[in-house]
């Protein structure tokens, strides 16, 4: 056997010591690969503020309603942020009244709780999602006192079937209470 570096000898056989070949074009992709996986991360990171920046304004004061509401628990140590909608609608019903149902997930990110600028906040993995829904009332692009608005948001793996219900049935329940339609019956995005 002709081995071109150094050799020895194991039990009868021959081994040949030899060294990775690296190439330029190998070098090229790996830079190429860790370039994509950065911008990746960047984008991802970055995609949850602008989808908190593309809701509408009605929808962004509750989710800063339910944020307010998450960050005044003791137990809470990150930084939230909005991370997607599952399902919005409203009633427009007359007199610059509306009524509102926003279903959504916060996500922690890496930065401590009380955070005022998030935009160098990542998310972290190693935590659930917190899965919110808040309804309220708004008059004149503003949020109601009365009726109170509702805020629920609990992480995802303890979120029941019957609690999903009992959300919408209370956001149902505060349409019926002023003589607007349901809120789930509007014609809602997404």
């Amino acid at each position: 056997m002709f081995c071109p570096g150094k050799q020895h000898r194991v039990g009868v056989s021959l081994h040949c010591h030899t060294t990775p070949i690296v190439t330029d074009t190998g070098v090229k992709m790996a830079a190429l690969l860790l370039l994509l996986l950065s911008v990746g991360a960047l984008f991802f990171s970055s995609n949850a503020q602008e989808a908190y920046n593309r809701l509408p304004e009605t929808y962004k004061k509750g989710v800063d309603l339910a944020l307010e509401k998450l960050n005044s628990h003791a137990g809470i140590q990150h930084h939230f942020l909005f991370f997607r909608s599952v399902s919005k609608s409203d009633i427009e019903s007359g007199f610059d009244v509306s009524y509102i149902y926003h279903h959504f997930l916060l996500k922690a990110t890496k930065c401590p709780k009380g955070t005022v600028d998030s935009t160098a906040c990542k998310f972290r993995t190693d935590r659930p999602l917190v899965d919110c829904a808040v309804c309220y009332k708004m008059f004149g692009g503003e949020i109601e006192q009365l009726p109170k608005p509702y805020i629920h948001c609990i992480h995802r793996p303890a979120l029941t079937e019957e609690m999903n219900v009992e959300r919408i049935n209370h956001c149902n329940r505060m349409g019926y209470s002023s003589g607007a339609p349901t809120l789930l019956a509007s014609m809602g995005s997404q």
